[in-house]
């Protein structure tokens, strides 16, 4: 293993005194396996799990098993995420303990932990706009989202700054912000080669900028959470101390139980891995008062989205759950959208200032009389449960996966949902002596891969 820069040893001797050899001798070891489960996605089971304390839904398991050669992971089943950044639900379900609708941004949100985790826990009729500013991690984003298989999830791709015009609008903004990753120390030795006090300042700097602008976006009452996955004092104590001192939000006290082994800080909370079965992770909860008037925001027509015509809206009827409810959209490239009809005023005010914006679930692609479905929407709650489907062992749901073509006896003509104990994986089309498999090129699992 690489070695622990000498200035990161100092660093941490001076925050943790006679307990530094202890967690030092910590980031040796093998980090916990864990995982949080789909709510509604039931199946993924595993030979040896307990579950992690602070969320009902996270699971470590005994070791770490082929997640990729597991098509239930594929299917949306279950996500892995590391246990110390769960937390970020039990400070969800202590900052809003009601059932009211809420409006969500997850500000930093790929690869998509805490976007995934949030959207299983808000309250009905709410919305999760989950952002990320680097192309290349929006688009794995995306595809977790697309997974997870929620209709009131968005996605943007943009710079804090865009959002500006959006002040006062988020009942809770959650800033996991780009980190020098000391509390990556333990799993990924890449970390500690490009970790140094110069980056540990610069991470602070960006940090700060960050949060100067989310401080704005949070509604009267509503919740700021800000956590990175590191250490020192300057990106998590004095950025913390800075969001209750000048920005007008103010410090909220989280009761975490004492044996859950995390450390109180002053505007926060720090894990520590040689304290709790997790890596380093930091999590601060600050509010703004409710005594600020609640800005005004006005809905328009969307500009890059038409409503499909209510003739054609029968194409996409078949597809969808019969008790949902939505607003049917077509874009310049053709693909249907589907929009919960609740969520059309706020869809509409988020597309007016971002224009990067992802609003509304994929359905497919209108052709002639029929509706040619989307990747996605096989994998969404509200995808029919009644449409023709063929259930199939392991070993065909990876070659399927692969988007190989493997024998399959009873497929009917038509579109066809390959199913793995009862969860969707995707479309194929049946032409009676074969069929056409419509995994995405870009999604395909690799042989050997894990």
């Amino acid at each position: 293993m690489a070695q622990l820069p000498v200035a990161f040893q100092a660093q941490m001797k001076n925050i943790l005194k006679e307990d530094y050899p202890v967690f030092a001798a910590s980031l040796e070891t093998d980090p916990p396996v864990s995982l949080h489960l789909h709510p509604l996605k039931k199946g993924a089971q595993f030979p040896t799990e307990t579950v992690v304390p602070w969320h009902i839904k996270g699971r470590y398991l005994a070791e770490r098993p082929s997640f990729t050669l597991d098509p239930l992971f594929h299917a949306g089943a279950y996500y892995v995420q590391e246990a110390s950044s769960m937390l970020v639900a039990a400070a969800f379900r202590q900052c809003f303990p009601g059932d009211r609708p809420l409006r969500v941004l997850d500000l930093c949100a790929a690869p998509g932990g805490k976007s995934t985790l949030l959207t299983s826990l808000l309250p009905e009729g709410s919305w999760l706009l989950a952002n990320e500013v680097i192309r290349s991690r929006y688009q794995i984003l995306r595809y977790n989202l697309s997974k997870w298989g929620y209709a009131n999830t968005f996605t943007s791709n943009h710079d804090v700054e865009d959002f500006k015009k959006l002040a006062g609008f988020f009942d809770l903004v959650l800033v996991d912000a780009p980190c020098s990753g000391e509390g990556l120390f333990r799993k990924d030795q890449a970390a500690r080669q490009e970790w140094s006090p110069e980056s540990v300042n610069l991470c602070a700097a960006r940090q700060g900028r960050i949060l100067k602008t989310a401080a704005e976006l949070v509604a009267p009452g509503g919740v700021l959470l800000y956590s990175t996955c590191t250490y020192n004092q300057q990106e998590n104590d004095e950025n913390a101390a800075w969001l209750a001192n000048e920005s007008g939000l103010t410090y909220k006290d989280l009761d975490f139980p004492a044996q859950w082994g995390l450390e109180k800080r002053t505007h926060g909370y720090q894990a520590y891995p040689h304290r709790i079965r997790g890596e380093g992770f930091f999590l601060a909860a600050l509010q703004k008062p409710e005594i600020e008037a609640q800005p005004k925001f006005k809905a328009t027509p969307f500009r890059k989205l038409q409503t499909v015509d209510r003739k054609l809206e029968e194409l996409a009827k078949p597809w969808i759950a019969p008790d949902a409810n939505y607003r049917y959209f077509t874009s310049g490239k053709g693909s249907w959208r589907i929009l919960a009809d609740h969520l059309l005023q706020d869809a509409q005010i988020l597309s007016q200032h971002l224009n990067r914006l992802e609003v509304g679930t994929i359905l497919g692609d209108p052709k002639g009389k029929q509706l040619v479905p989307s990747p996605e929407w096989a994998l969404q709650l509200d995808c029919r449960a009644d449409l023709p489907h063929l259930e199939v062992d392991h070993d065909t749901a990876l070659e399927f996966l692969r988007k190989a073509t493997p024998p399959l006896s009873g497929l009917p003509k038509g579109w066809v949902l390959i199913r793995h104990q009862g969860l969707n994986l995707g479309w194929v089309k049946g032409l009676g002596n074969r069929y056409n498999n419509y995994y995405p090129k870009q999604w395909r699992i690799r042989m050997g891969k894990s």
